[in-house]
């Protein structure tokens, strides 16, 4: 029996299972992966928002990784939520070790725009871990923390991907989902430009995109695929999954992970 290809998820959990590290395995599996994970936070969390969270230690984070990495080993990594500055340099030195490609969502605030990484790791962010990304795949509002850029049409996005590849990532992925019209974003080196457009849905049930969006493009590297064919793929799943998304709870539901199989 062929081994599939290897992920891994650096993030936290979310409790309702819509993001995190449940979005990213469920990500995987649905994508032909073998997903593995190295959690990092624990959340209380459901679909009307954060009600706490937890960071693991460094010493927790780093003993998984490294059980992980030594053993299995990984073809691409993806990380998520990092929480804290000490989190964040850590993850970074370990990654900086690993011969894989890495997909970095840099996450800072949920969906119901509750903070998920404190105001002082946004320096660790630019300077250790996004010079470690292959790709990084900011939304607006992550792009406004890390630049200063506030993104209002797409001239802006061009703007934000060039602020953000200054921090050292090989490619930007800037994700203008909060933009009107349809849902545009914009992959680039700093030479080629790849657009990659969708129909905006009439589906508030979108929590866990960012996190199925990374997730889908680094089991596209895993694969083989070039990063923009796993990007181009990536986008094509989770706009799949945005229409099946569904309601759970009181407040907004998450993306369908598993719509292909329904």
């Amino acid at each position: 029996m062929q081994t599939p290809p290897r992920v891994l998820t650096v993030a936290g959990s979310d409790s309702g299972g819509g993001a995190g590290i449940q979005a990213d395995l469920k990500t995987m599996l649905a994508l032909g992966v073998h997903g593995m994970s190295v959690l990092t936070a624990v959340t209380a969390q459901n679909s009307r928002g954060v009600q706490g969270a937890w960071e693991l230690p460094v010493e927790a984070v780093t003993a998984q990784y490294r059980s992980v990495v030594d053993d299995i080993g990984v073809q691409a990594v993806k990380t998520g939520m990092l929480a804290s500055a000490p989190l964040v340099s850590a993850v970074a030195g370990l990654l900086a070790g690993t011969d894989a490609p890495v997909v970095v969502d840099p996450v800072g605030v949920s969906k119901h725009g509750d903070p998920l990484l404190a105001a002082s790791a946004l320096d660790s962010v630019r300077t250790e871990l996004l010079p470690v990304a292959t790709v990084a795949t900011p939304n607006l509002d992550e792009v406004a923390q890390l630049t200063g850029i506030e993104v209002r049409d797409e001239s802006g996005m061009r703007r934000a991907a060039d602020a953000v590849l200054g921090f050292g990532p090989r490619w930007a992925l800037i994700k203008g989902g909060h933009l009107d019209g349809d849902a545009v974003d914009l992959l680039t080196d700093g030479g080629a430009e790849h657009w990659l457009r969708a129909p905006r849905l009439d589906n508030r049930h979108t929590h866990g995109t960012g996190c199925t969006l990374a997730s889908a493009v680094a089991c596209g590297l895993a694969k083989g695929l070039s990063v923009p064919d796993a990007v181009r793929e990536a986008k094509e799943y989770v706009t799949g999954a945005i229409a099946a998304g569904f309601g759970l709870g009181s407040g907004i539901g998450p993306v369908d992970h598993g719509w292909r199989g329904r």
